[in-house]
């Protein structure tokens, strides 16, 4: 399966979401690989932080023509994870074209709901060519106990797709254990973000 995380707002935590499911997926034993399609390079930034073995290869493919090159590269893996570009562009439109599934992550933030509108214009293009294309929204950087983290389930009953059952708190643990190039799995793996990475992981394999 390959899958794609998009949203063309900044700061939703896209990258983190997707090294962290990525080795959630390669310490399950499964094939995986992780292509950083954001020209700033972020996944690969994470890689190179890393000491020891990795878990599994990055490579950089931030091209329009992603779609093209990706399926013989793919092939090789049981799962690919594409950390998208943050605008709804030719980019992206290429990452939503070579995947399976696309998540698109969202803050408990009125301006996230708003600002996702693009990426589902975009998502909608490209359906209509697609017609097995799966699409979910994931909250990401929920704060517990907070009014907005659980109005945005509302407000997302207005778009075509569903949310994921699982949302991910704003913990500390995902920027440490990401500046040693490590996943939460790795720095905590009985601590609640590894069990919420597992969680939204395996609803992700289920849709």
């Amino acid at each position: 399966m390959i899958i794609a995380l998009l949203n063309q707002k900044g700061g939703v935590g896209k990258t983190t979401l997707s090294v962290n499911l990525a080795a959630a997926l390669a310490l399950d034993g499964l094939r995986t690989l992780l292509v950083d399609a954001d020209p700033q390079g972020s996944a690969l930034d994470w890689q190179a932080a890393r000491h020891g073995e990795t878990l599994f290869p990055v490579v950089g493919m931030a091209k329009p023509t992603l779609h093209k090159d990706l399926p013989r590269l793919a092939a090789a893996y049981a799962h690919v994870v594409i950390d998208g570009p943050p605008r709804a562009n030719d980019l992206a439109k290429s990452a939503i074209m070579a995947a399976d599934l696309v998540v698109i992550p969202i803050q408990p933030s009125p301006y996230d709901v708003w600002a996702a509108e693009e990426i589902i214009k975009l998502i909608g293009e490209v359906a209509l060519f697609k017609e097995n294309l799966k699409t979910v929204f994931a909250i990401n950087r929920k704060i517990g106990n907070t009014a907005i983290g659980r109005d945005v389930a509302g407000a997302l009953k207005g778009y075509p797709f569903p949310l994921a059952a699982t949302a991910i708190n704003q913990r500390v643990v995902f920027a440490e254990s990401a500046a040693t190039g490590l996943s939460v799995l790795e720095a905590e793996p009985k601590g609640p973000a590894a069990k919420e990475i597992r969680s939204l992981i395996r609803e992700l394999l289920e849709l």
